[in-house]
């Protein structure tokens, strides 16, 4: 085993994928999924893998739901606490994402033991719990195995009101979609990994990466939300199409309107080609759904989110109170676009 610092140690380096870009392609994960016979239904289960939502729920008979979910990755930053805080917050999205609360959670975590010392693991441990405790849960056990490439993520349980729960399907024509994190997740850490990233543009995707979305609790509870998904290792193209066929609708979205974290570093990463491996199998999966998009658009929509923000799809009229409960909260956030009545693409980008 090699004997570094943990200080010394880059995590980027032991692994081919770095977060929700080494997700696997919507369109191989739709063949891996398919049932050659169809399961006898759960009278229970609310939400399944039919559904392709983001967690899964199930009735518990008293007006509530439980929600589970599971996500893991490889690392998408080199520090250790730091990648387990962005694996622990990404995971616990799934539930907040569903209009719940997390209750608890355990890891999973797999390790190169001859390559990277149990140190080295335990900061990935404690940066999930700092992201556990900031949610207000447990972290309460896990899993580990002796892996070739470092993995880390939850197991999360929550727990939703019945008339509070929200799906990715159900948006209406004429309804308006938010976004409550800017895009570019992919391109700058894909610099990182590069050795492209300049001076101080790290910290603008670990600062969206280390959020909660525990506004999606707080989301849960407007009856004029009409849809709701998280956008992660798809982009915000699979996402939004994925909500557009569970809602049997189409998109049309403002490019210029697209929330961005900068758009002028992002252009100097695009022409740096810093582009994620996941945008292109994105748009390879779901590129015949969508208007034909490239260059700078195709690899913004397309990008892989780790830990993204919440997609909203807010009733038509409702948008103005949306937007001041949506600041009152500490979120200044304005439409991207809306939803349309099916058409023969699911997404149009103008």
């Amino acid at each position: 085993m090699e004997n570094f610092e943990v200080k010394d140690i880059k995590l980027t380096q032991y692994s081919h994928g770095a977060g929700c870009g080494c997700k696997i392609a919507p369109a191989v994960l739709n063949t891996i999924l398919q049932q050659a016979i169809p399961g006898e239904p759960h009278p229970g289960l609310l939400v399944g893998n039919d559904k392709r939502d983001d967690a899964a729920v199930l009735d518990l008979g008293d007006g509530t739901a439980v929600v589970s979910t599971t996500d893991f990755f490889m690392p998408i930053v080199d520090d250790p606490h730091t990648f387990g805080k962005i694996a622990s917050v990404n995971a616990i999205s799934d539930v907040y994402a569903m209009g719940g609360t997390p209750i608890l959670a355990i890891a999973i975590l797999g390790w190169p033991i001859d390559k990277l010392s149990a140190e080295v693991a335990n900061h990935v441990v404690e940066g999930a719990r700092e992201a556990c405790r900031e949610a207000g849960i447990p972290l309460a056990g896990g899993h580990s195995i002796d892996a070739p490439e470092p993995i880390f993520g939850l197991a999360v349980t929550g727990r939703v009101a019945l008339e509070h729960l929200k799906q990715n399907g159900g948006a209406q024509p004429g309804s308006s979609l938010f976004l409550t994190k800017p895009l570019g997740v992919g391109m700058l850490t894909t610099a990182q990994k590069k050795g492209k990233l300049q001076d101080g543009h790290e910290a603008l995707a670990v600062k969206s990466m280390t959020t909660l979305n525990k506004i999606g609790a707080f989301l849960g509870t407007l009856p004029y939300i009409e849809a709701m998904t998280d956008v992660t290792g798809f982009g915000l193209m699979g996402h939004l199409t994925e909500m557009c066929e569970a809602s049997e609708v189409s998109a049309e979205i403002n490019f210029d309107a697209v929330p961005m974290m900068d758009r002028s570093i992002l252009e100097h990463y695009f022409e740096e080609k810093c582009i994620p491996g996941g945008t292109n199998r994105n748009w390879a999966s779901y590129g015949h759904k969508v208007e034909p998009i490239e260059g700078f658009q195709r690899a913004i929509l397309c990008d892989p989110q780790t830990s993204g923000g919440l997609l909203v799809a807010v009733t038509a009229g409702k948008e103005d109170v949306f937007i001041e409960a949506m600041k009152k909260e500490g979120f200044d956030l304005a439409a991207l676009g809306k939803i349309a009545a099916k058409k023969e693409k699911l997404v149009y980008v103008n």
